[in-house]
């Protein structure tokens, strides 16, 4: 099984690395140390089995959102390695919380529960759309494209590019023609807004 590194700390990030070589059940398929662009660059293209994150990583402010910023990229797990202590309501979004004291069979339980676990229903078809998601889907819907809305929203391409296929993943609807429908029918536009 792979799995991605996001640690500020190349020592624990080496350290689990090595825990993984040594009893041979995972591999580390990237490790980044922060998120930076070049390193959403990365995360785009992200297919590994689960993501072992320091919370340490993002700001204060963002720590409660950890679980849900990796889900734009993936749907893997997302397993916390904290360098310092989190509060509970923080903790409560990840799938898994490694400690520093576990041992490595211990790591590897964890992991095995992770990975083995029904696969949350958030980001399934039929879950609701986030705001970002509606702008987006809106523009589809007036007949913008991925460039255009990029602009309109100052945000990458690639970025688009993931909004969109989340909402296909969530609604089901594959089509440009499906998504204006999707949107009418949910009062998201108006009629004499689409061309």
């Amino acid at each position: 099984m792979t799995v991605f590194l996001i640690m500020p700390s190349r020592i624990m990030a080496r350290g689990i690395e090595g825990v993984f070589h040594d009893l041979g059940e995972f591999k580390v398929a990237g490790i980044v140390s922060d998120i930076s662009s070049r390193e959403e660059s990365i995360l785009r293209n992200l297919s590994v089995d689960t993501v072992i994150v320091d919370p340490a990583v993002f700001a204060h402010s963002s720590r409660g959102n950890v679980k849900h910023f990796i889900s734009e990229y993936t749907d893997a797990p997302v397993v916390a390695f904290p360098s310092a202590p989190m509060d509970d309501e923080s903790s409560k979004q990840y799938d898994a919380i490694l400690n520093l004291y576990d041992s490595p069979a211990e790591i590897i339980h964890k992991l095995r529960s992770a990975v083995a676990a029904p696969k949350d229903s958030s980001g399934t078809e039929g879950s609701e759309l986030s705001a970002r998601e509606k702008d987006i889907l809106i523009c589809v819907a007036k007949g913008l494209i991925n460039k255009e809305i990029a602009d309109l929203y100052n945000i990458s391409i690639h970025t688009v590019i993931t909004h969109r296929r989340n909402i296909t993943r969530k609604t089901g609807i594959k089509t440009v023609a499906g998504l204006t429908v999707y949107a009418l029918l949910n009062n998201l536009i108006d009629p004499s807004s689409v061309e």
